[in-house]
């Protein structure tokens, strides 16, 4: 694990600034990615260079690394999962290894397979590739997005890099503004791929790679899954079994280091699955959990019983975090406004595992390929609520739900009650999904925006980012077609990024078996019938891990992985959210109306309205905004 950054001029021309200087620079704000070792390339018309965390081949993985002539150039932030069965066949062929890592293998698939080579690799990965006798630079990223990949293009230099913050250490990097971008942050608290906040720097989709020379840019996709491909021929029994013997196998893939190895343990079903997995394989699991002093966000008790259940060697801290001092630095992290409030726990729960090891496995993944969310029960249900007279459906339910108090828990009626009326009209299924997670809908950004920026924003349509990959088959799949939106934007651009970004900012990797190759095609191939069923999320996984994760945590009710984030809006944070949200900060960004962000602070002051998602994204926000020397 590491991260990469590096800039190429495909025309020759000299990139106008010193080079070492700028490519040194460009690493060192990345250094926590990989704090081992550093390496560098240089060529005529291309630099880069990576920070690395040496996980596999400590001795000799030093990076970056060379094919047998050296006229291929390989740097690779990630691990390959497959790497010693593609070594052995490479060799077979001819192929000379100098080193024993995982990631020399893209060198030599290249050379047997060209392009192509994306078909022969699993894991998890943002590479860049320098063809010295084509002049031609490939950027590759993994087929979830569990790595990320950014890159810009704009008078004459393409750069790139793990993370924004290293593309934005050239000099003459354009910053400005992207409104679309903007305005889909404030839709979902996070900014869906491609788009950054930048208009110039992008993300590179999953499953995709970019190839660049002097006769252009081509980005192409060599993976994806159809959502609409089931198989509806096999028995229940047979899936099951199908299912846990590609989850172990999956799990074993994952467990390959050369050093300390451990797991996030929530007491839920997915991290229990792992170590469940790790207990059959043999292999004796290292745990972390952390816990608040908040009843409903403390799963301390369940981890210690599902550590024990498993013999798990376990480590906990009851934590009582300064909100404050992690806001004012872990948004720095993510480059851009990023608002998923769950971050802060993840990055605690890496804090305490990079004590003890340099490698985690995380459950990210399994809600969104086996339906392990409310949304996906609340889209059935919506079929059959909209059977109820309308008169009833839009004036008495509504009004019923309203008189309801605001509660602060996470898993409250209200909160419940509150998000399913406000989609369940919508006859389009990808829209209801979309309104059901958004956090400021185009009505309400039409009030937060000011009005120089609503001109420029307003006509963004964010749904549209769910309707384009919500391609069902009539009325067929449409729960399979909704997870792989989820698979598509939420996994990639909230789950994947969050998880990734804490764990480095820790020195620590993040490994997720349940978003393997064969994992991710063979749920989707499942029927929606098996993953649903009736008011039971994930049917078929807790049918597949019966008899070997307890009934307990089987049928125990979801909690999440959150923060108390309501209560400190009025307590922890109060002051600080106050002061960066006061209307004297808002109005210098042109950008925000600090009329309705007044009004959204004193709705949930007052307890009119739960409104600690809005807030987060504003504050986000604002701390990002505060940082930047930015033009639009």
């Amino acid at each position: 694990m590491c991260g990469i950054a590096g800039f190429f001029r495909p025309d020759g021309r000299d990139a106008g600034f010193d080079r070492k200087k700028v490519l040194d620079e460009m690493l060192k704000v990345i250094d926590y990615r990989g704090p081992d070792d550093q390496g560098e390339f240089s060529d005529d018309n291309i630099a880069f260079g990576m920070r690395r965390l040496s996980i596999i081949d400590l001795s000799t993985g030093h990076q970056p690394l060379f094919n047998e002539d050296a006229s291929l150039v390989l740097v690779c932030n990630g691990e390959i999962y497959n790497f010693q069965e593609k070594r052995d066949e490479l060799e077979k062929s001819g192929h000379k290894f100098r080193t024993k890592s995982d990631v020399e293998v893209i060198l030599h698939l290249y050379e047997q397979y060209g392009e192509s080579l994306f078909e022969h690799i699993e894991g998890m990965f943002g590479f860049a590739l320098w063809d010295s006798k084509k002049q031609k630079l490939i950027l590759g990223r993994d087929r979830m997005g569990i790595k990320p990949l950014f890159w810009y293009e704009k008078d004459g230099i393409i750069a790139f890099g793990s993370e924004i913050k290293s593309i934005l250490r050239i000099p003459g990097i354009d910053r400005t503004i992207n409104p679309e971008s903007l305005s889909d942050y404030f839709s979902y608290n996070y900014i869906p791929a491609p788009g950054t906040i930048y208009k110039h720097v992008r993300k590179l989709l999953p499953g995709c790679y970019l190839s660049a020379d002097k006769k252009g840019i081509k980005t192409s996709c060599y993976w994806n899954i159809d959502p609409n491909q089931t198989d509806g021929g096999k028995s229940e029994e047979e899936w099951s079994r199908i299912v846990w013997e590609t989850f172990l196998q999956s799990v074993k893939s994952h467990l390959i280091s050369d050093v300390p190895l451990g797991v996030f343990l929530s007491g839920g079903i997915d991290s229990a699955a792992i170590v469940a997995a790790m207990k059959k394989l043999g292999v004796q699991a290292r745990t972390f959990s952390i816990g608040f002093r908040e009843k409903s966000y403390n799963e301390m008790d369940y981890a210690r019983q599902a550590a024990a259940e498993y013999d798990c060697i376990h480590h906990d801290e009851l934590v009582l975090p300064d909100a404050v001092s992690l806001m004012q630095n872990l948004h720095r992290h993510f480059d851009e406004p990023f608002a998923d409030s769950s971050a802060l726990p993840v990055y605690l729960v890496s804090k305490l595992a990079s004590s003890k090891v340099k490698v985690v496995l995380s459950g990210e993944g399994g809600d969104e390929i086996f339906a392990g969310y409310f949304t996906y029960q609340a889209d059935l249900l919506a079929e059959t609520y909209n059977k109820i007279p309308c008169f009833l459906r839009k004036n008495i339910i509504p009004s019923l739900i309203n008189i309801l108090p605001v509660s602060t828990d996470k898993v409250s009626v209200d909160y419940l009650a509150r998000r399913f009326v406000r989609g369940a009209e919508e006859d389009n299924p990808a829209v209801r999904h979309y309104l059901w997670k958004v956090i400021f809908d185009a009505s309400q950004k039409s009030s937060l925006f000011s009005r120089d920026f609503a001109a420029e924003a307003f006509d963004r349509k964010s749904e549209s980012i769910f309707t384009d990959y919500y391609k069902p088959a009539g009325r067929k799949n449409i729960l399979n077609n909704i997870l792989y939106v989820d698979s598509k934007v939420y996994l990639p651009d909230d789950l994947l990024v969050k998880a990734d970004r804490m764990s480095m900012a820790n020195s620590i990797e993040a490994r997720v078996p349940f978003l393997d190759r064969k994992m991710v095609e063979l749920a989707f191939s499942i029927p929606d019938s098996l993953k649903l069923k009736g008011r039971k999320k994930k049917y078929i996984l807790k049918k597949a891990l019966k008899g070997i994760v307890s009934d307990e945590i089987l049928t125990r009710k979801k909690a999440g992985f959150s923060i108390p984030a309501a209560r400190w809006f009025k307590e922890d944070l109060k002051e600080f959210a106050e002061e960066i949200l006061s209307p004297e900060s808002v109005r210098k960004t042109g950008i925000l109306n600090p009329d309705h962000v007044k009004k959204v602070w004193s709705d949930h002051q007052n307890s009119r309205e739960e409104n600690s998602r809005q807030l987060w994204g504003l504050m986000m926000f604002m701390l990002w905004y505060n940082d930047q020397g930015i033009s639009r």
